[in-house]
C-alpha cells in the first residue's frame, strides 16, 4: 500500500507526550501518600515514597530525552516543534517541583507541623492532585483531535485547559492562607521559612500544569 507523501513528512509527538504524562500523572497517588506520611507520626516509609519519585522522575527523563530526539530539526509536525518542547517543560516540572518538595521536607529532621497549619496544607496538596491527573487526559485528548481535527475533541481538550486554571487559582488560595498564618503564628524564623517555601513548591506544581495548559492551547489553536 502506497502511503501519502504528505503522512510520511509527518511526525506526530504526541504518543511520547502522553507516555510522559502517564509518567507524572503515577507521581500524585505516592505523593499524596508522602505527605500523609509526613503528617503522620507512624509513618516510616517517607524516604520510601521519595526513593519512588525519584524512579518516576528518571523514567520521565528517559522519555523526555527520546521525545526531543526523535524530532530532528526540519521535520514536519503537526504542531511547531518549539511549542511541544515548551509544553513538555511544563509537563516535566509538574514532576520536578513534587520531587523538589519532597526534598525539602527531607532536609528538616523536624517532622510536627501544628494542627492549623496540617489542615491547610492538606487541602494544599489535595489541590494539586488533579492538576498532575487531568495532564494525562488533556494529552490524550488532544492526541485524538490530530488524529482527525474533530471539534468535538477540541472542545474538549480546551474545557480541560479551563479546569487547570481553575485549579491553579484554588491552589493560590490556600497558598496564601497558609503564608498568612504562617507570618502571624508565634514560631521561629526557619519554621516560618520552612513553611513558606513548602506552600510555595507544592503551588508550583499547579503552576507548571496551568503553563502546560496554555501551552496546549496554543498547540489546538486554529
Amino acid at each position: 500500500m502506497r502511503i501519502p507523501f504528505f503522512n510520511m513528512l509527518m511526525t506526530s509527538p504526541f504518543e511520547g507526550l502522553q507516555e510522559h504524562a502517564e509518567k507524572v500523572k503515577e507521581c500524585s497517588w505516592i505523593f499524596q501518600q508522602a505527605i500523609e506520611c509526613h503528617f503522620s507520626p507512624k509513618c516510616k516509609t517517607f524516604e520510601e515514597f521519595r526513593d519512588e519519585i525519584t524512579q518516576l522522575e528518571s523514567e520521565a527523563d528517559v522519555i523526555k530525552r527520546r521525545i526531543r530526539e526523535h524530532i530532528p530539526k526540519g521535520t514536519m509536525t503537526p504542531v511547531y516543534t518549539f511549542l511541544v518542547f515548551r509544553y513538555l517543560k511544563q509537563q516535566d516540572g509538574v514532576l520536578d517541583a513534587v520531587e523538589d518538595t519532597l526534598d525539602w521536607i527531607s532536609y528538616r529532621s523536624e517532622t510536627k507541623m501544628p494542627a492549623e497549619l496540617e489542615k491547610y496544607f492538606t487541602l494544599l496538596v489535595n489541590a494539586v492532585i488533579d492538576p498532575i491527573e487531568n495532564l494525562a487526559l488533556m494529552v490524550a485528548e488532544a492526541r485524538e483531535y490530530f488524529k482527525n481535527y474533530s471539534e468535538r475533541r477540541r472542545i474538549v481538550v480546551k474545557n480541560i485547559i479551563h479546569i487547570l486554571h481553575q485549579k491553579e487559582r484554588q491552589v493560590d488560595k490556600y497558598e496564601e492562607i497558609i503564608k498568612r498564618k504562617v507570618l502571624n503564628m508565634e514560631i521561629d524564623a526557619v519554621s516560618i521559612m520552612y513553611f513558606v517555601r513548602l506552600a510555595e513548591i507544592i503551588g508550583s506544581i499547579a503552576d507548571h500544569a496551568q503553563n502546560a495548559g496554555d501551552m496546549m492551547r496554543a498547540m489546538i489553536s486554529k
